[in-house]
């Protein structure tokens, strides 16, 4: 019994024995056959690569267009940027260059705004007058700056609006104009007939872009229509940094006025006045007796301004006046232009009305004359007879023609009797 079952036990661990060296026998023939195994790893890898990145591709389609949003974004936010630099860089340059000239009193009044100061001693306080011009912006008509840029003196351009109903008078005005030689005269062209003629008589002209509302009242206006145009048309003027002397037509020139302005205030216009009180002020007292004690009311008395001569200086309350009175005009049919630029100028702040902030001067009456002043009083005194007006302004009177030509009679040849057939006022 004993022996049977150490045989069993030796059988049962040779077929171990076998099996271990079976075993080992494959291994060996696996791993020199298959050294990177039965299972390629590599491939497993690949596939699960090829899956993640077709998952990638379907993923990064979405972010792309995402990015490029993102990018497209972040362009134009650095394109204002850079748009709003150069405008700071403009307005350093423009300040720079500004304070270096050092002459005008308004770049004085700009250097100094941001500063606080004491008040002097009792009688030597003054208040700053003018106030800073804007910073020029050619971008509102690139067409026009061209022009004022060959045109414009010192930045300072005297303006005309012109159509065809006024066309004689222009040939007159042109005519003083060459004769005093004021090279930096410019004529806004209402109609193609004023444009060609200034064109064929070498007088710098400039005609808008199509507007309708503008082109209609311009093509067959009559005087005043005209006038009321000016306010809307010169705001460019001023947005690109240049100073107006703007002009009606039925104006003589005898000297050069930009030799007579002082340049000290947004506005300085000539006056319809034709004395001291009448152009520069009175305290006019009115009398109500039913008041008893107080009957006596003072008020302050001007005479207009005109507004078909004034020189406006490119400043945000001058801006502001003429887009009050533009668009006073535009919603009031029957309003006068002149009647209008006075009140805007003059009226103060009260209650439900902002006034306008703007320095204003009167001109010398004799230096810019109007045509009651020439009439009244200037033919009949010997010695203002002798004196030369820089313009004579044919306000007063219809028969603007005849009297332009008499007025050049008078100063520019000589003839002391040429106002002599015209009366004071109208026929």
């Amino acid at each position: 019994m004993a022996g049977r079952r150490d045989k069993a036990q030796s059988f049962r661990g040779s077929r171990i024995a076998i099996a271990i060296v079976i075993g080992v026998l494959l291994g060996c023939l696996i791993a020199f056959f298959f050294p990177h195994g039965l299972i390629n790893p590599t491939a497993s890898v690949q596939n699960r690569r090829i899956g993640k990145s077709s998952f990638q591709i379907g993923s990064s389609s979405c972010e792309s267009s995402e990015r490029s949003k993102m990018l497209k974004s972040e362009i134009v936010s650095l394109s204002e940027k850079n748009s709003e630099l150069k405008k700071q860089v403009r307005y350093l340059k423009e300040k720079l260059q500004l304070a270096e000239q050092g002459k005008d009193n308004a770049q004085k009044q700009f250097l100094v705004l941001g500063e606080q100061h004491k008040a002097g001693p009792f009688g030597t306080v003054k208040a700053l007058r003018t106030n800073p011009t804007v910073v020029p912006d050619e971008s509102v008509n690139p067409r026009l700056a061209a022009i004022l840029e060959k045109v414009a003196v010192q930045k300072e351009i005297i303006v005309v609006l012109a159509n065809s109903n006024v066309k004689e008078m222009l040939e007159v005005q042109i005519s003083s104009i060459k004769r005093v030689g004021i090279p930096n005269y410019l004529v806004i062209a209402l109609d193609d007939n004023i444009e060609e003629f200034c064109k064929s008589n070498d007088v710098p002209v400039y005609k808008r872009d199509p507007d309708a509302g503008i082109d209609t009242v311009g093509r067959t206006g009559g005087n005043h229509a005209v006038s009321g145009l000016k306010f809307h048309i010169l705001r460019e003027f001023l947005q690109l940094g240049y100073s107006v002397l703007l002009s009606d037509v039925d104006i003589i020139y005898l000297q050069n006025p930009f030799n007579h302005l002082y340049r000290d205030s947004d506005v300085e216009s000539m006056t319809d006045g034709h004395n001291n009180m009448t152009a520069y002020g009175y305290n006019d007292v009115f009398d109500e007796p039913a008041m008893g004690w107080a009957r006596y009311a003072h008020t302050m008395r001007i005479w207009v301004y005109n507004s078909g001569f004034f020189f406006i200086r490119p400043t945000i309350p001058s801006i502001e006046l003429l887009d009050r009175v533009a668009d006073r005009l535009a919603r009031e049919s029957n309003a006068w232009d002149q009647a209008v630029f006075n009140e805007e100028l003059f009226f103060p702040s009260h209650p439900g009305y902002d006034g306008l902030h703007a320095a204003k001067r009167t001109m010398d009456f004799y230096v810019f004359m109007n045509s009651k002043v020439l009439f009244k009083t200037v033919r009949k005194d010997a010695k203002l007879k002798k004196l030369k007006p820089v313009i004579v302004h044919v306000n007063y009177h219809p028969d603007k023609l005849r009297r332009m030509k008499a007025v050049v009679e008078f100063y520019v040849n000589g003839k002391q009797d040429a106002l002599d057939p015209y009366p004071d006022g109208s026929e």
